[in-house]
């Protein structure tokens, strides 16, 4: 029967062996337990930087911590291990240690499960402790933050005893305490309730260097120490001052005490007014006299500005030494105090970190005099359809266009680089798989391997690729830490059926109220939604009569106009204090739907270039198109059905690359039904086409209704989700698109007025706004036209914001085609 209890059997034979060990599959390269013995399972999350219902998962086997691999990770293995400890199920998973590596054993791998089982033991793996992993693999869980009812399990760890999760800097000066945001201060660290400080000794300029990068700013600088030493030494008096005092009360106190026992027991007579009031006299003449008020002013004005603290700094941790490139201060090497830590950090003294804000931050911090305007250098880098500020997909200019990153070895110190070269902190997460939307154009960078330390991701090492090598599926990512500037604190939204909707209201001074609607749009919505943490605005609402008014506050701002990109509502214009509305009742206030996600539509400029030509065509063959505001407005002269109108026609390919498809902002109920082209109109206005001069003067323009929205085709393994026929849903799902070909009716723009020359052709995808986008700066499309009368030519299509600001003013500058000959 011994070799029927080697490790290296089937589970069959294992079985039939008579070894009941849950949990541990046939083929493990560890020792089993001893026969009889149940192995006992831990499990905890841990890593940085996190929340505490997420991590990277670990497990306790065989009386040593691991991790489990990634390969073969799905949502259904989160939702196993998430009930283990103790959560309802998982929201998501994470790959490619986005929670840090771990250390140790790597436990599991190539895990595969149903979802329904009740121990991750009972899924298929490799076995344990068989794995071809290594930590930068490690699989973290997003768990939904919602226990399991009456779970007790007492081997569920949630955070490690020695993890550092929240960061802060203390400011020391009162002004400072009010201005946002905070770049100097005491370092300090979450401790069970409270907050503890580090101590010094080691403290560089690397530590105060990753500090800043958590905080939200680009680099460090010096702080001044003996600033902080002095306020130490007054607190130190302060402490001591405070202790004398409470030594001499508890004397008086004792004294008093004695004395009225012995009086009280020999003399219970009853005082008259008079001697109270000259035992008052008496009382007054015996107190020692106040000190006299001749301080100097400094040290008075000191007292008021510093915050001095009588308590006894609680220090938790000492001995940092980071390298400078870490992302949080958890990775760094340190230590804790253990023990009775009175008396710690003797020759020492809070840590201190200072730092420099980023350009959109920096207004007014620390400026004492207005300094001359710097020459802006040419941007390399942006971030594109990002929810909030400091997160999107990374684009860089490479010969004056701009381009994507490939996610291949993307991680969180290349991701950093480029949150600090934008002005941001250190990386918080570094997604991958176009998380953030797929872009456009070329793929300029493969497989970036930065240090960290450097000024520019184009200082990283990185490759260049073919177009067989990436595609815009695997766009590269950043979430960067940005300064805490507490605007989420002035907004707040009422009323709503969710907490992702509601009627806005707004907090100037001390009074809270709601907002005018007029003039409320999808980007006035867009800076709301993003205020309030909550991603984008799916519907700007201008009627809020069927939410809960039970408590709605009175209109206190109007006139609100946004260009879309602001932090805050008090950024965009507005009446002031003065609310000019002319519907002030509750039903009329603004409100938002705000959704995490958002479509993004693109159009083909290829496409366009390769499609367009001229026709000429019966005025008979036109009368649905006039119906439909589709000729110029010269039409209506026209000798009616005789003649002709020029029209320039062309294909337009329009892609949704965003994370959410796009649907009409009207229902169904509300579309227009048009007789003459028999079909459903569910946007008045979906695209705008005009011709204009190289001065930006308009000479033509068209317009297209969306007559029929819906995929025309997909990406591989997307399935068309919306169709036209039979009063069919329209929108166009993620990963489609709709194409309308050039020969359908109003696909055009009527040039028969137009006279010969070099024009520019303008098309803008939902051109009002109506429907809501990650990134309108991308809807629109340009090319150079040159016409000669009788033939056209269209090259150099591209989107609006594809070029440097430098080609595109080469662009619109155009002089002109000589010849026919376009290169």
């Amino acid at each position: 029967m011994k070799l029927c209890c080697a490790p290296g059997w089937t589970e069959l034979f294992s079985l039939l062996c008579g070894l009941s060990i849950s949990g541990v599959l046939a083929q493990q390269s560890t020792p089993s337990p001893s026969a009889g013995q149940v192995p006992k399972l831990k499990f905890r999350l841990a890593g940085y930087p996190r929340k505490h219902n997420e991590g990277r998962i670990e497990v306790f086997y065989n009386e040593e911590w691991g991790t489990i691999c990634d390969d073969d990770f799905t949502l259904e293995n989160a939702n196993v291990l998430c009930r283990q400890l103790g959560f309802v199920s998982a929201t998501g998973w994470a790959h490619s240690a986005k929670y840090g590596k771990g250390v140790g054993r790597i436990w599991l791998d190539n895990v595969i499960c149903g979802g329904g089982e009740k121990s991750i033991t009972d899924c298929k793996t490799r076995g344990w402790g068989n794995s071809d992993c290594t930590h930068e693999e490690d699989a973290g869980v997003v768990c939904k933050d919602e226990r399991i009812p009456g779970f007790v399990e007492p081997n569920t760890i949630e955070t490690e005893v020695n993890q550092i999760e929240e960061v802060r800097l203390r400011p020391v000066v009162a002004s400072a305490k009010k201005r946002l945001p905070v770049t100097e201060g005491i370092v300090e660290v979450r401790y069970k309730d409270g907050w503890a400080q580090i101590c010094d000794e080691g403290w560089n300029h690397k530590n105060s260097r990753v500090i800043c990068g958590m905080m939200g700013f680009p680099s460090e600088r010096k702080a001044n120490k003996n600033f902080y030493k002095s306020v130490k030494k007054r607190a130190a008096k302060a402490r001591r001052r405070s202790e004398r005092s409470k030594d001499r009360r508890i004397k008086k106190r004792a004294t008093k005490a004695k004395s009225t026992g012995t009086a009280g027991s020999k003399d219970r007579s009853v005082k008259s007014p008079a001697a109270k009031e000259s035992g008052k006299d008496a009382g007054l003449k015996d107190r020692p006299k106040p000190p006299p008020k001749n301080k100097p002013k400094e040290v008075v004005k000191s007292a008021k500005r510093l915050y001095t603290e009588r308590q006894q700094p609680n220090y938790r941790i000492h001995s940092v030494a980071c390298t400078g490139t870490e992302v949080h201060i958890s990775v760094c090497p340190f230590e804790f105090y253990k023990g009775n830590i009175t008396g710690v950090c003797k020759g020492g003294m809070p840590a201190v970190a200072s730092c420099l804000a980023g350009p959109l931050f920096s207004s007014g911090i620390g400026i004492k005099k207005k300094q001359p305007p710097q020459p802006q250098s040419q941007q390399l880098i942006r971030l594109k359809g990002g929810a909030k500020l400091g997160e999107g997909r990374v684009e860089v200019l490479r010969k004056g266009v701009w381009g994507t990153v490939c996610d291949d070895r993307w991680n969180l110190l290349a991701a950093s680089v480029v949150c600090r070269e934008l002005g941001f902190g250190s990386a918080k997460e570094a997604p991958t798989g176009a998380r953030m939307g797929q872009g456009m154009g070329p793929v300029h960078m493969n497989e970036v391997q930065c240090l960290g330390t450097e000024k520019s991701v184009w200082n990283c090492e990185y490759k260049n690729i073919t177009e067989e090598d990436c595609e815009h599926s695997e766009d590269a990512s950043v979430r960067c830490n940005t300064p805490y500037m507490a605007f989420e604190t002035t907004i707040r939204i009422v009323g709503g059926r969710t907490t992702n909707e509601g009627r806005v209201e707004v907090k100037r001074g001390n009074k809270w109220g709601t907002l005018c609607s007029e003039g409320w749009t999808t980007k006035e919505a867009m800076v709301a939604c993003r205020q309030l943490g909550l991603g984008y605005s799916l519907h700007a609402v201008t009627e809020t009569w069927y939410w809960d008014a039970s408590n709605v506050t009175e209109m206190i701002m109007s006139g609100v106009k946004c260009t879309g990109t602001e932090m805050s509502l008090s950024h965009c214009q507005h009446h002031g204090a003065n609310v000019n509305c002319k519907k002030t009742g509750s039903r009329f206030a603004a409100g938002v739907i705000c959704s995490e996600t958002a479509s993004d539509l693109l159009l083909h400029a290829k496409l366009v270039q390769e499609t367009a030509y001229i026709e000429d065509r019966p005025l008979h063959m036109l009368y649905c198109a006039a119906e439909e505001n589709c000729l110029s407005s010269t039409a209506r002269n026209a000798n009616w059905p005789y003649g002709h109108r020029r029209l320039f026609r062309f294909s337009s390919q329009i892609h949704n690359n965003g994370r959410a498809d796009f649907r009409p902002k009207a229902g169904r109920h509300s579309w227009v039904w048009h007789e003459c082209h028999r079909h459903y109109h569910s946007m008045d206005i979906f695209t705008h086409y005009d011709i204009l001069t190289t001065n930006g003067t308009k000479v033509a323009e068209g317009h297209k209704a969306s007559f029929c929205l819906e995929d025309t085709e997909c990406q591989e393994l997307v399935s068309k989700r919306y169709e036209c026929a039979n009063f069919g849903e329209q929108g166009i799902t993620v990963g489609c698109w709709d194409l309308y070909r050039h020969d359908i009716d109003c696909q055009w723009i009527d040039i028969t007025d137009v006279k010969p020359g070099n024009y520019i052709l303008q098309v803008v995808i939902n051109p009002n706004f109506e429907v809501a986008e990650s990134d309108f700066t991308n809807n629109a499309m340009k090319c150079n036209v040159k016409y000669d009368g009788h033939r056209i030519w269209v090259h150099n299509c591209h989107i609006g914001d594809a070029f440097s600001e430098e080609a595109n003013k080469r662009f619109e500058q155009y002089p002109g085609q000589s010849n026919n000959q376009i290169l």
